[in-house]
Formats: C-alpha cells, sequence, structure tokens
C-alpha cells in the first residue's frame, strides 16, 4: 500500500469543489431559452379528474404553455413501469396497475401531478399554476395496508382485485412444517417496519432539451444510473430512440436509492421541451419531495421461530404484508421478496425456512428501495426475533447467537442465497469487547440506582450486495442485467482517465477508483481523473445502488487496468528489448526485473501513440474496455451493540454508547468507509427513534415536512465506535464486499433491542419516540 493507494485515508479529490461551492448540481445549468415547470398537482388521495381549465393560466404574465395528462396521453408517451417482475404462488403475474406520468382520469395520491405549467420563471410559473383550475371527484381511500385489504375495501386499480398485486412464497413450507412440530419452544413475533422517506440532500431536478434540427434529447437529472434511464425512457416511455437521447448525471447531492428510478417529472420534461420547442427545467422543492419521491420499509410482519430443546433453531416461518403505495415504482417488487425474503436466514443456521409477501396499493406515495432495500427489513426480524428468543428462553442473547452461528463457508441456505466467507463470530468479539458488554450489569444497577433504566441491544446483520450475477437475477424477473463496465484511456503524455457505468452521488468515487489506479502503476492520482454520469461519454452502465459500486465496478476498472497493463509492458518490453514477463511496474516505470533498464509510464503511453516502435503487428494507442459480470454476491455483515438509558419519567432515550464491528472485505479507503457506516447508522438510529411517514385516514399526510418528520439531528446521535474484522470476498479479485448501507441495516434493531431491554418487556414498535416509550413503560407497569 502506498500513501496514496489501497488502503490509504486519502483525502478525497472531490470534495475540494464540493466545499468551495464549486459543485455542478443540475439546478446549477443555466440554457439559452430555458424556461421553468411548476406541476399542479392533486390534494386528494383518490379522486376522478372531472375537467382541467387552464384559461385563466394561459392569461398570466410568462406562461407559455399549460400541458394536461390528457394531451400526454394523445402524443402517446408511456405509461411508467416496474422493471422487476414477481410471480404470484398461484403463477399468476403480479398486477401492475397504469401509472401515467401526469393523471388524465383518477389520481391516487397526494401530490399526483395532473398538469404543468411552463413559464419563463420559476415564479410565474408556481403562480400561474395556483390559477388552473381543476374539478375533482372524490373516491373512497385506503391509506394503509389493513384498510386496503378488509373485504369490500375500496379498489385502486382495476387490474388488482382486493388491492393485492402479488401473493409470492419462498421456502419450503413442508420442512417449516415438520420443523415447529419437533419444536421444544416457539417464538411470536409482531412487528411493523415503519415508512420512511429518503430526504436526499438535493432534491430532484431535471433540465430537458429538444434540438428539432437533429431531432435529439438532451436531460440533465439527478440520476444514480443515467444509462438505465435513458434505456427506460426510449424503450418503453416512447420519448426518443437510445440514439437520439442524452443523459446527464452531474453532481448529485444523495440519493440512498430514492433517484434510482424513473420518475414523471423527468418524462415531462423532456415531452413538454419539444412541445414547446424550448428547454424546459424543473427543480422539486422540499414540499414536493415528502409527497413524491419514493418511500421506503412499511411492512406488517408476523414471524414465528422454532427452536430444540437445546436451544439451536429448526425453522423460521414468515407472513409479511408490504405497502408499495399506488403504483409500482420501477424496483418496487424486488424489494420485498428477492431483497428481503432471501436474507430471512441472517447469520444462522436455519435449516427450514419458508416465508410469504403479500404486496398491496394503497392511496400513498409509491414505495421503492431505500438504504438497504429489503436487507433492513430482513436484519430487523430477525434481531429482534433472536432477542426476544433469549429473552423468552432466558438465555444470554450473544450466546443464543453463537449457538446459532453458520461457522462454515460456502454455506446454502434454505432462501436461494450461499453465503461465500465471513466470520460472525469475530465480529461479535469485537463488539463485545468494544462495549465491555461483561460489565454491562454493573453499569445497569448503577444507573438504576440513579432512576435511570439503561438496556443494552445487540444486532448480528448480514446483507447481500453487488447484486449479480445477471444470468441469475435474470431468472428471478429483473429485467436488466447487473453488471458494470469500465474504459481506461491513457493518454500520449501518460494521464489517465477512468470511465465508469457506476455513479457517484457522495460514495467518493473520484477518490477511491483513482487509488486502484495510482496503487497498481505507482503514479499520483492528481493524474488520474475520473468520468462518470454521461451517456454520450460512457458506454453503457448500470450506475450505482446496493453497495455495488466497488464490488462491480472497481472490478470492472481493474480488469480494464489489466487488460491496459498487458498492452503497455509489450510495449516496454519492445522498447527495452527484454522478455515481457520479465517487465514489472513500480513507481510509475516499466522495469526488467533484475536490471536497472526501465522506462517511465509516460513514455510508454506515448510510444503507443506515436506508433513509431510498437511490437509487429500491434495497433497504435492505450485504450482498454471490460464488462465485469459477478459470480456471485458479496455478503457484508457485523456486530452492532447499543447501550443506552430511558428517562421513566419522560421516555426520553439518552445513548451511552453505540459500537460497530463490520466484515467489509477489503477497505479501499477506510476514512469513506467509516463515512459510509457513520451515514447509515445515522437513518439507521433515525428510523429507530424519529422517523415516520403518517397518513390519516383519508390519504393526506400528515408528516409532510421537516415540522412534522423528524429527522435526526447531531445532538440525537451517539460518538459511535467502529471497528472492522477481514474476510476476503472470494467473489471478485479485489476481496470487497461493499459498506455502504450496511448501517441502515443493522442499527435499527440494536436500538430497539435495548430500548426494550432497559423497559423490561417487548410492547415497542418504531419509532421509539419518547412519548411511545413513556406509554410502553406504563403499559408494562
Amino acid at each position: 500500500m502506498g500513501v496514496e493507494g489501497i488502503g490509504a485515508s486519502v483525502v478525497r479529490k472531490e470534495d475540494r469543489r464540493f466545499i468551495t461551492g464549486k459543485g455542478r448540481y443540475v439546478d446549477d445549468v443555466k440554457m439559452v431559452g430555458m424556461t421553468y415547470a411548476h406541476f399542479v398537482r392533486s390534494p386528494h388521495a383518490h379522486a376522478k379528474v372531472k375537467r382541467v381549465d387552464s384559461s385563466a393560466a394561459m392569461k398570466m404574465p410568462g406562461v407559455v404553455a399549460v400541458l394536461t395528462g390528457s394531451e400526454l396521453v394523445a402524443d402517446k408517451i408511456g405509461n411508467l413501469i416496474c422493471g422487476w417482475a414477481i410471480t404470484s404462488k398461484d403463477g399468476t403475474p403480479m398486477k401492475m396497475g397504469a401509472w401515467p406520468a401526469m393523471a388524465p382520469e383518477t389520481v391516487r395520491f397526494v401530490g399526483q401531478a395532473v398538469a404543468v405549467v411552463i413559464a419563463e420563471s420559476k415564479n410565474q410559473a408556481r403562480d400561474a399554476a395556483e390559477a388552473v383550475v381543476v374539478d375533482y371527484e372524490e373516491l373512497p381511500v385506503v391509506a394503509d395496508i389493513r384498510a386496503a385489504i378488509k373485504p369490500g375495501a375500496p379498489q385502486l386499480h382495476p387490474e388488482a382485485p382486493g388491492n393485492v398485486i402479488y401473493d409470492w412464497t419462498l421456502g419450503d413450507e413442508a420442512a417449516v412444517n415438520a420443523a415447529f412440530s419437533k419444536a421444544a419452544n416457539l417464538v411470536t413475533l409482531e412487528l411493523t417496519n415503519n415508512r420512511l422517506v429518503p430526504n436526499a440532500m438535493e432534491p430532484r431536478a431535471a433540465i430537458a432539451s429538444f434540438d428539432p434540427a437533429e431531432e435529439h434529447f438532451t436531460l440533465y437529472t439527478t440520476s444514480q444510473n443515467p444509462h438505465v434511464a435513458r434505456l427506460v425512457l426510449s424503450a418503453f416511455y416512447n420519448i426518443a430512440p437510445e440514439n437520439k437521447l442524452r443523459v446527464i448525471a452531474p453532481d448529485v447531492g444523495g440519493g440512498f436509492g430514492s433517484k434510482i428510478y424513473i420518475y414523471p417529472e423527468e418524462m415531462v420534461a423532456l415531452w413538454a421541451s419539444k412541445k414547446v420547442s424550448r428547454p424546459v427545467k424543473w427543480t422539486g422543492d422540499r414540499s414536493e419531495a415528502f409527497l413524491t419521491d419514493a418511500h421506503g420499509r412499511d411492512h406488517l410482519t408476523k414471524a414465528e421461530m422454532a427452536f430444540d430443546k437445546d436451544n439451536k433453531i429448526l425453522g423460521l416461518r414468515v407472513k409479511t404484508y408490504a405497502n408499495l403505495g399506488a403504483y409500482m415504482s420501477l424496483f418496487s417488487s424486488s424489494v420485498p421478496t428477492y431483497l428481503y425474503a432471501t436474507l430471512l436466514s441472517g447469520q444462522y443456521l436455519i435449516p427450514a425456512i419458508h416465508a410469504e409477501v403479500i404486496t398491496v396499493y394503497t392511496n400513498t406515495t409509491p414505495v421503492d428501495a431505500y438504504r438497504g432495500a429489503g436487507r433492513p427489513e430482513a436484519s430487523y426480524l430477525i434481531e429482534r426475533m433472536m432477542e426476544t428468543a433469549a429473552r423468552q428462553l432466558k438465555v444470554d442473547p450473544c450466546e443464543l447467537r453463537r449457538k446459532n452461528f453458520i461457522t462454515q463457508f460456502p454455506y446454502q441456505t434454505p432462501v436461494i442465497m450461499t453465503y461465500d466467507a465471513g466470520d460472525f463470530n469475530a465480529s461479535l468479539d469485537a463488539a463485545m469487547k468494544a462495549i465491555d458488554y461483561a460489565g454491562f450489569t454493573a453499569r445497569k444497577d448503577k444507573a438504576m440506582k440513579d432512576g435511570k433504566l439503561r438496556g443494552i441491544g445487540v444486532s448480528c446483520y448480514i446483507e447481500a450486495c453487488g447484486i449479480a450475477p445477471s444470468k441469475a437475477v435474470g431468472s428471478l424477473g429483473a429485467g436488466v442485467g447487473l453488471w458494470e463496465s469500465a474504459e481506461v484511456r491513457v493518454n500520449p503524455v501518460g494521464t489517465i482517465e477512468i470511465l465508469t457505468g457506476s455513479h457517484s452521488h457522495g460514495q467518493g468515487h473520484e477518490t477511491t477508483f483513482c487509488q486502484l489506479v495510482a496503487d497498481r502503476l505507482g503514479i499520483p492520482i492528481d493524474q488520474i481523473s475520473i468520468v462518470h454520469g454521461d451517456t454520450d461519454k460512457v458506454q453503457f452502465g448500470m450506475g450505482t445502488y446496493g453497495s455495488r459500486s466497488a464490488a462491480v465496478g472497481l472490478t470492472a476498472i481493474l480488469k480494464a487496468m489489466e487488460k491496459m497493463e498487458a498492452k503497455a509492458k509489450r510495449i516496454a518490453a519492445h522498447a527495452l528489448e527484454a522478455s515481457e514477463g520479465d517487465i514489472v511496474i513500480e513507481n510509475g516505470e516499466f522495469k526488467v526485473a533484475g536490471t536497472d533498464k526501465k522506462i517511465a509510464f509516460p513514455m510508454v503511453a506515448l510510444a503507443a501513440y506515436t506508433a513509431h516502435n510498437l511490437p509487429d503487428g500491434m495497433e497504435p494507442g492505450l485504450k482498454e474496455t471490460a464488462f465485469y459480470d459477478p459470480t456471485n454476491f458479496t455478503f457484508p455483515a457485523g456486530a452492532y451493540v447499543c447501550e443506552l438509558e430511558v428517562d421513566p419519567a419522560t421516555g426520553k432515550t439518552s445513548f451511552v454508547n453505540f459500537v460497530a464491528a463490520d466484515d467489509f472485505g477489503r477497505l479501499i479507503n477506510p476514512m469513506i468507509v467509516e463515512g459510509q457506516v457513520h451515514g447509515g447508522l445515522a437513518q439507521g438510529i433515525g428510523q429507530a427513534l424519529l422517523e415516520h411517514a403518517v397518513y390519516d385516514g383519508n390519504g393526506q399526510p400528515v408528516t409532510a415536512s421537516f415540522m412534522d418528520y423528524t429527522m435526526p439531528r447531531a445532538d440525537d446521535l451517539p460518538s459511535f465506535k467502529l471497528s472492522h474484522t477481514t474476510t476476503l470476498c472470494p467473489g471478485n479479485p479485489l476481496g470487497i464486499k461493499g459498506c455502504g448501507e450496511a448501517g441502515a441495516i443493522g442499527a435499527s434493531a440494536a436500538v430497539i433491542n435495548a430500548i426494550t431491554d432497559a423497559i423490561g418487556h417487548n410492547r415497542l414498535e418504531m419509532p421509539a419516540t419518547p412519548d411511545r416509550v413513556w406509554q410502553a413503560i406504563h403499559a408494562g407497569a
């Protein structure tokens, strides 16, 4: 490892422009003749659109056009799609209701667009939108899972009787029933996984322009995967052929999954830019984000776990209802199925597992992947179950976990996944030592004397990242492959451009990806630049989500580097009159091993482009590409332990300590990894204590601003103690597992386990607000 190579805590290259205000986000882009869009959105959760009257709005200053859902449909713009096909247990396909980008006839959630005003300024568009008169005929509403599945409930989509999208199962039901019949002890738990709003720092935005001479569109958008956006916009939404559409995702201020999808606003901006023959810009405000950005989680689950007389797990039975909102978003169907149920084995050897997942429509914002995407829901369920079982069986929670840990790898779970490597005991040992687990009882007793309830909670999570191979996910219903691409361009003077299909929106790719190249060639990272986010510059790639950028994207770069290095070695060997096998790369030079003969990397690059003295038959230039499709998922894992105090008089929770011991495989940049873990922990703790997207019975969001939706602040969070254990991932040559989602996956269960330990019973749901905790204390008295 060099000072800038793999394993070094290099300060992020990209931070200079961000902290000096020189980042370039979508809202910073200006175009000649640009107009501004403002959407007319439904105030009702369910209603017929009887009439849209734009006559008054069209007379207002600066208004260019008012466009409606009926016009959009008339122009044959396609409906939004879900890109992962799920089949119900009876063999029928999922029931996907039609979702037009603007509603021509029926709105199904508060905030759904029915029209858009295009004007010369943002304020003129906003003012005119208020003058658009929409006549609605209100319809009955179902605002939550229980209301949606009641017999005779109002129907959202004619395609989905009973509001059920699919009823899907995974696992061996007969084996689970047999296991339960032999059980010495049964543990049952009912849980709610609360609905969340992503709240990325940068709101969504889009700028679209149409060039009539070339019949070509350009879209600037806040996307985590611009190539997939272009594919979907062209192949399914009938916007333009791929070769006539350029998608650019410049600097993007956070995503957390919510910017993976195609939203109505991008579609409408592109369509409108052609209609008005001018560029169209839309930047969402925070109120629109609460109403329209895809939400996360929202599960109701009943789980049962069977144990033998020695406290070994025999089987697990799970039934989950998942709320997908008013429409199916792009990857929504996969989240409560293949990203959730396949992780229900956790870190444990469970011989038999059966899961049933029923997804439903409600008159709420659509739900899709949010940091962790199915993995947090699975981990929360299993780790709450293990803690509950330990209390019921009257054994130490850590010892119950140890007794059931998987210790032999590879391990084939009963729910598809094959865990390739891990050491779960090592992570738990590290976490217990860091928090002084053995001394907790004394600390609890002292806190009791001080009038406080102290608790400790453990969470041993595992996740599946780098979602692939493509053949496997295709067989499970994915509409795209999940490989990644890379191109290495060596310029004639020896500087390097890395073009990657991954996309950075806060992960630090411009630093970590350079570190790999610097490590292999021994050159400074300032000689290397990373290019991403532009479909006209970068070959097709799959973007960033699911902690895939290093395990998949960086491995694609490695593969392209290996090709480039092989060619460069041939050039160097020819110039040095040596055998290619004797050439080694050190400190930016190609050397003949065992001699003082060498040639600097820039001279090799120059030789490649002057082409005056190349080996016979070699093409000029030094540029290579690679596509990498993993052979398996990666499986980051770890152990989190939370110690906290509860004030019985107020229900307020105060952190004493929070330790995290993670196994991410090889770390490229430990500092960036720790930042990723800190962010994930903040979101996991936010879900456990504070965050909850709430709708009333009429489908009106009652937590649609930061006044009501409680985001975690600095003083809500503890100082974290982080450590790492390492088992290298055998599935990729770098040994990387991924780190971006771990904190959000493991934290919530640790916090709730600690609170329920403190208050002495299990009757507590997330978010554990002071009021809920106070009520739980008194309910248990």
